[in-house]
């Protein structure tokens, strides 16, 4: 499941009875049918996976039918509901005027940043018109993903920032007998979770580890939209930096909690802005030392730095110089480490996202 996945498995469980319309079936589905959740599934092969979200609007002219009867099936099932809640761009395109031919409400629940590196001009356009005609509420997770939209052409009045939440229970075993356990080597550890794609930037930790001798590294998640030749990069690049053995790559994991209190810190290095960063949260409440990029929601998150420490995107060299501080002086992380997990309790917790979002829902459909 993907992160925009994972808080909509925990936005919907206040709403237990609501409908579930989704183009197919998976993990999501199986927890959203945990949650209580009627599952309605749209008719398969629609070809919805080979749209991408930083392609050309034209590769949606071979499936323009197959589109056609989502957003009819769509319409359908907005019919029986208050509220359509859309989850992703796609959920939103597809969803914005048939929820409003049947006279629904739509929520449209934005995880992404509206700018020119991760969207063409074409696609930020329509996306932020279709909003301002569409939309009664577009909820962002950050400051840095509503300036992104409004600098789209979206209406300021029409954004609502709500952090995403998350609870995490820690072991309360030690790193040393959680290494033991996962099978992870001893000394110097640090750990990057996240799919594996060009703009999270895996590549610029594999260049700084070469800059910090006896550093290794679990690299944590795997290509989930297609992007399996930046994976064969990614370990193509480790061998020949001779970093086969202090790079390990995991794959995609259910037991990232675990393995993030096994390591000494977590690095977060995407090379173009994010809308929220969830593992930047997962690592606070772990009680695990962060290393990010400033770009985007993160400088946000970390409290500036005061809540972990922030590189520059794009330059291992600042990131070697940050990872070898951490050899060197694991103990100049602690104070930072403690208000970042004071910090993720306050204001990063799965139940005030729950309590912010249904109320903007209360809000929406007793206008409706």
């Amino acid at each position: 499941m993907s992160g925009a996945e994972l808080v909509l498995r925990d936005v919907v469980r206040p709403w237990p009875g609501s409908t579930a319309y989704l183009f197919e079936d998976g993990n999501l589905a199986q927890a959203l049918r945990d949650a209580g959740l009627t599952i309605r599934l749209a008719r398969r092969g629609t070809g919805l996976s080979g749209l991408r979200r930083d392609g050309s609007v034209l590769r949606a002219l071979p499936v323009l039918g197959q589109l056609a009867g989502l957003a009819l099936g769509i319409a359908r099932a907005a019919r029986g509901c208050d509220l359509v809640y859309a989850n992703s761009q796609k959920a939103f395109l597809l969803a914005a005027l048939p929820a409003r031919l049947v006279g629904r409400p739509v929520i449209w629940h934005l995880h992404d940043i509206l700018d020119g590196a991760h969207f063409g001009r074409t696609q930020r356009i329509v996306q932020a018109r279709l909003a301002n005609l569409c939309a009664a509420k577009v909820i962002v997770p950050s400051r840095a993903a509503a300036e992104a939209f409004v600098a789209a052409g979206g209406r300021p009045d029409r954004v609502a920032i709500v952090p995403n939440g998350l609870d995490l229970d820690r072991d309360p075993r030690s790193p040393a007998e959680l290494r033991a356990e996962l099978g992870l080597p001893t000394g110097p550890l640090v750990g990057v979770f996240s799919r594996l794609a060009p703009w999270k930037g895996q590549d610029v930790v594999i260049d700084a580890l070469a800059e910090v001798p006896g550093l290794r590294c679990i690299v944590v998640g795997s290509a989930l939209f297609g992007e399996d030749a930046y994976a064969a990069e990614l370990h193509a690049r480790a061998a020949a930096r001779g970093l086969s053995s202090r790079v390990l790559f995991l794959g995609q994991r259910s037991d990232v909690p675990r393995l993030m209190q096994a390591v000494d810190a977590v690095v977060h290095p995407s090379v173009d802005p994010e809308p929220f960063g969830r593992t930047l949260v997962e690592a606070m409440l772990a009680g695990i030392p962060v290393i990010g990029t400033d770009a985007g929601a993160s400088a946000e998150i970390l409290d500036g730095g005061a809540a972990g420490t922030l590189v520059p995107p794009r330059r291992p060299d600042r990131l070697a110089e940050a990872l070898a501080e951490l050899v060197a002086d694991p103990g100049a992380f602690a104070a930072r480490t403690r208000h970042a997990r004071d910090r993720a309790l306050a204001l990063y917790g799965a139940a005030g996202m729950q309590a912010a979002l249904a109320k903007l829902i209360h809000e929406t459909a007793a206008r409706a």
